[in-house]
């Protein structure tokens, strides 16, 4: 492919942590810092978080604040649940994630904006597909032909 589009080259980034190449979107060309998007991302990501909430939780207005939360925690008030998106809203399984990466190497690829909804469409079709496994099995014995048994 890249012998094709030889200016998505740039685009091709090593993960800092798998050593993996992936393609990137073309503002994040040349960075060296970045996580793949197929898990790497998302463990720094999330190591982050705890790391963060962890300090906060440890000074004096975070062990304030984490009193407070535990009291509250025991009184049953309904959270509002954020607004769904598209990509969250696709029900083949798929990584949320993933879908956006998907899109994204589409769009470098044929060098024009896929839409969300085109992605999510063809990730449904190609899910939807069924592979050779689960096709009937026949054994031929004596010209004839029979169901495998189970």
């Amino acid at each position: 492919m890249l012998k094709e589009k030889p200016h998505l080259r740039k685009c091709l980034t090593k993960c800092r942590h798998c050593q993996i190449l992936f393609l990137t979107h073309p503002r994040n060309a040349g960075r060296n810092d970045l996580g793949c998007p197929f898990g790497c991302r998302q463990v720094h990501r999330r190591d982050s978080a705890v790391k963060r909430s962890i300090e906060y939780y440890k000074s004096p207005e975070g062990k304030i604040k984490k009193r407070y939360l535990n009291g509250r925690r025991n009184e049953s008030v309904p959270e509002a649940s954020p607004a769904e998106t598209p990509v969250d809203s696709c029900e083949t399984g798929v990584d949320a994630t993933m879908v956006l990466h998907i899109q994204l190497t589409t769009s470098l690829i044929e060098g024009r904006a896929v839409g969300l909804k085109e992605v999510i469409g063809m990730v449904e079709e190609i899910l939807r597909q069924l592979s050779f496994e689960k096709s009937k099995k026949m054994l031929y014995i004596n010209g004839w032909s029979q169901p495998k048994p189970p």
